[in-house]
């Protein structure tokens, strides 16, 4: 976290947070979304800067209830998540990196779900696989130790292969599990769309 955000915090411990202006979609774009954006549930509009976007990457956190959040300065701007809390993509050198630029550590676990959407899971990094690399990473999957068709691949998420599904990475083999998309959030303990208590009560 940036040192004048520390300082600002430190200022004005109390400043309102902030519900709904923020979004990280499932390609890892920071999002914007104004009053219209919210009530129509559009997406928003990406941010562009590269400041900016560094500012957000680098004070990007997220509290014990596991919503997610940009801290600007004294305030929280909680973050709506399209699927994860983090979208990985593949790199030639390092493997994986994260949205944010930071190199993903060596995965302990990896999900498949029903779509074919990969999720890597590192320490309390949940990252989905933005879905344009998702061609390349599912063509090195194995079956039973021997590469995998595309046929087999279809067949196990639909449930009808028992065989061992698995990653090779970074020298060592992920053995890939089944889950489903819509329990992402329940699972890996993330909250997906954060709410102020009083709209959560509203809407209750």
């Amino acid at each position: 976290m940036d040192e004048i955000v520390r300082q600002a915090m430190a200022k004005w411990p109390n400043v309102p947070h902030c519900f709904g202006w923020l979004m990280l979609d499932a390609r890892g774009n920071w999002r914007m979304r104004d009053e219209r954006a919210q009530h129509l549930k559009l997406p928003g509009d990406k941010i562009l800067h590269p400041a900016l976007l560094g500012f957000i990457n680098r004070n990007y956190t997220h509290d014990t209830e596991g919503r997610w959040y940009f801290q600007n300065g004294p305030q929280r701007v909680y973050v709506d998540l399209e699927i994860s809390p983090y979208i990985v993509r593949t790199d030639p050198s390092a493997g994986f990196v994260l949205h944010t630029g930071e190199t993903l550590p060596m995965p302990s676990q990896a999900w498949l779900t029903q779509e074919g959407r990969l999720l890597l899971v590192a320490g309390e990094v949940v990252a989905a696989l933005d879905d344009r690399d998702a061609a390349g990473v599912l063509a090195a999957l194995t079956l039973d130790g021997a590469p995998a068709s595309d046929e087999q691949i279809m067949a196990w998420l639909e449930g009808k292969h028992r065989g061992a599904l698995s990653l090779p990475h970074g020298g060592q083999v992920l053995a890939l599990q089944w889950t489903a998309a819509e329990n992402l959030s329940e699972q890996f303990g993330f909250v997906a769309q954060p709410r102020a208590a009083e709209e959560t009560q509203t809407a209750n």
